[in-house]
């Protein structure tokens, strides 16, 4: 067993954490987001909850409003590096979503990504980021390796993958974001060279064409 680090602050010694919120996001010292999740679920379903008695009585374009400015911003902050891959966490969030369809469209159906869909395409687009150089992202950029060999049905744009051990590197956002990234169609990153707009709009269309 390794001895604790110690830390101090003048005399006081700082306690030790196994989870804290940094910028609205809980990192835990084993690098699960098992925290993030859970509080996730829980505030978007009191936000969730609020909107449906506030707006009870709203029309159909009042309800998805609200819930797109109240609810969903909460459900997608910071998902691109939080992205959950175990089902029952996948499923809670889910749920929310479920919820907001049957409120705001008075159905279970509606014409709205899936979260899995728009989580993945935040990943893609951060990774995008990394991948052409964006300041606040060249120092995950840097790391990044070309491959060893391209195949007949690789693009130009392939990073190498790193083998992992462990579900935390297996499942990280650098690792899942390389290989969703081999996956896509060279067109869809091509001519989008810098232009995040243009990549982001690819990237939904491959999405949806995928999901149908």
């Amino acid at each position: 067993m390794k001895n604790p680090l110690n830390y101090f602050l003048g005399d006081e010694k700082i306690p030790e954490a196994s989870s804290c919120k940094y910028l609205g996001i809980f990192i835990q010292s084993d690098l699960s987001w098992a925290d993030q999740v859970n509080y996730t679920v829980q505030y978007v379903w009191w936000a969730l909850h609020f909107v449906t008695r506030t707006v009870k009585k709203g029309n159909k374009n009042t309800k998805i409003l609200t819930h797109m400015s109240l609810v969903r911003p909460s459900l997608e902050y910071g998902a691109a590096y939080w992205d959950p891959y175990r089902e029952c966490q996948i499923s809670a969030l889910d749920r929310v979503q479920n919820e907001a369809t049957k409120f705001a469209h008075h159905s279970g159906g509606s014409d709205w990504e899936s979260l899995t869909q728009r989580r993945k395409i935040a990943r893609m687009c951060a990774h995008y980021k990394t991948y052409t150089g964006d300041m606040p992202w060249k120092a995950i950029g840097d790391r990044l390796r070309a491959p060893s060999y391209l195949s007949s049905v690789d693009h130009y744009w392939k990073i190498r993958a790193r083998k992992q051990r462990a579900d935390i590197g297996e499942y990280s956002f650098v690792n899942r974001s390389v290989i969703d990234w081999k996956q896509l169609p060279e067109g869809a990153i091509g001519t989008s060279h810098g232009k995040k707009h243009i990549f982001k709009a690819r990237v939904r269309k491959v999405e949806t064409s995928e999901g149908k």
